[in-house]
């Protein structure tokens, strides 16, 4: 069995799925739960850092893309309670996005000095890598991973609307920087579609 924390909408425990015969995924969401992927070995609860799960019956742990807004001491806890001895436990980010050598330095700026101040402060453990986040388990070393993708600059537009910074600047000033920013990359890429790699930070522990 597996425990994916913080779940969203599933995504992550809809690829474990296809890995564990059941499948508990959590959230502190119920509009998030309700957009899940529904599959037959996927059980979403609403919950927090705390489950009602059993003692020692997990044989995974992961949080994709959210550890750095959960409590994390009582997580910690929570994680010892519902572990199996040797059961692993794995939590992951991605970071800012790399393309070219001709869109990154745009995109940078964007990332650090349009929107830099209207991320919230619990962004800094993403752009360290999750390597100052408190780990208290038995550290597997693992190889570094990367996402690649073909998108098309509608799509990049549309992925760099989704950042909370770039919500919280257009709340903040009324206008959106997106659009600015489109018209820079526009005028360095001419082509339609382009290669997008995200990097992967994990820290993965096995319980003893």
């Amino acid at each position: 069995m597996a425990w994916d924390a913080a779940t969203g909408n599933g995504q992550a425990a809809s690829v474990l799925a296809g890995s564990f015969k059941k499948v508990i995924a959590t959230d502190i969401s119920a509009k998030q739960l309700e957009h899940a992927i529904r599959l037959p070995n996927v059980d979403y609860v609403l919950a927090g850092e705390t489950t009602v799960l059993p003692d020692h019956s997990v044989d995974l742990i992961t949080v994709a893309q959210a550890i750095h807004w959960l409590d994390r001491h009582k997580f910690y806890l929570e994680v010892r309670r519902v572990a199996k001895p040797g059961a692993v436990v794995a939590v992951w980010v991605y970071g800012l996005l790399k393309t070219s050598p001709s869109i990154d330095p745009l995109i940078g700026h964007f990332y650090t000095r349009v929107v830099g101040p209207y991320w919230d402060p619990e962004r800094r453990l993403i752009d360290e890598q999750l390597k100052t986040i408190e780990f208290p388990f038995e550290e597997i070393k693992s190889p570094p991973f990367t996402m690649t993708y073909e998108w098309t600059l509608a799509e990049l537009e549309g992925y760099l609307n989704t950042w909370s910074a770039t919500q919280n600047y257009i709340i903040a000033n009324r206008e959106n920087p997106v659009a600015k920013l489109m018209a820079e990359v526009s005028q360095v890429h001419a082509a339609s579609r382009l290669k997008v790699h995200f990097p992967l930070f994990l820290r993965l522990g096995v319980l003893r």
